[in-house]
């Protein structure tokens, strides 16, 4: 019999070894999923490699130094067969293609979970948040969001996983599944 509280969630299977993209615009929730779904360990951030290097999360200046951290962690991760939760925007092909290289080499399955809120829902909860982007970036962003299905189909994911409600967000369910379950890793784009 199946599970009355899954059956009205949305249940996300995440194989123990894979790597989880989350992608989508400033405000979208993005690290509140990543902090209530998946271990702290698990979760690497751009926004946190910027603030080991200079004490500010939203210092923009070391942006090149803290993608190539993030780079080699995720790429330590996935070779030791970790999860390995990147919390970035990810919005475009470019930002996505070297996670996406290093699950391949790793032989690890990729998934992308997309926030596709709308803007004025990124806004609204951009204006709470301790470092604000500003609107036109917000806008921008969520935008870029129209064609994702489409952009994110021919890259190579195992699953693909779209929101497009705060209440999308808060009936998911994350359910972490043994590495050996998947069958394939992360395919080379078509």
């Amino acid at each position: 019999m199946a599970d009355p509280v899954l059956t009205a969630r949305r249940a996300i299977s995440v194989p123990a070894d894979a790597l989880v993209l989350l992608v989508g615009a400033a405000g979208s929730g993005k690290s509140t999923f990543a902090r209530r779904h998946f271990p702290d360990e698990a979760s690497v951030s751009s926004d946190r490699f910027r603030g080991l290097l200079t004490g500010n999360e939203a210092d923009q200046r070391v942006s090149q130094a803290a993608f190539e951290l993030l780079h080699q962690a995720i790429g330590s991760r996935l070779e030791a067969g970790l999860l390995t939760v990147v919390d970035a925007t990810n919005l475009d092909l470019l930002s996505r293609a070297t996670p996406l290289d290093r699950a391949r080499r790793s032989r690890r399955p990729a998934l992308a979970i997309v926030f596709a809120l709308p803007a004025e829902v990124c806004l609204r909860r951009n204006r709470t948040r301790p470092r604000v982007v500003r609107p036109a970036v917000v806008r921008r962003q969520s935008a870029s969001l129209r064609h994702i299905r489409t952009d994110l189909e021919g890259e190579g994911y195992a699953a693909i996983h779209i929101f497009g409600s705060e209440s999308d967000i808060q009936s998911a369910v994350v359910l972490l599944t043994p590495a050996s379950e998947l069958s394939e890793p992360a395919r080379p784009p078509a």
